[in-house]
């Protein structure tokens, strides 16, 4: 049987098994004069470009969107009650 490849592209999409280093780890994650996505050094499909600065604004909407999130949550659990409530049904039957 062929050996299968360890990298190359399916409908468009990068993918790459082979095993990876730590210098090919921190050269993919950081490469100038390249757009925002570049191919992921493990894996399937792509990851940010730290050295483009369309990544860090992404980064930091990301951040600033959790952030936000986490003080909305932490904020409406304290004014939630576990206290019963009274219901009153009003029957309109007449009988």
């Amino acid at each position: 049987m062929a050996d299968k490849p360890t990298s190359g592209e399916i409908l468009g999409v990068p993918y790459n098994f082979e095993r990876p280093s730590i210098g090919r780890m921190l050269s993919s994650y950081w490469r100038p004069g390249e757009g925002m996505l570049v191919e992921k050094p493990f894996g399937v499909g792509y990851t940010l470009n730290l050295a483009n600065w369309r990544s860090w604004v992404v980064v930091l909407v990301a951040g600033a969107l959790l952030w936000q999130q986490e003080q909305d949550t932490g904020g409406s659990t304290e004014d939630t009650d576990d206290e019963p409530v009274e219901v009153i049904v009003d029957d309109e039957s007449g009988d």
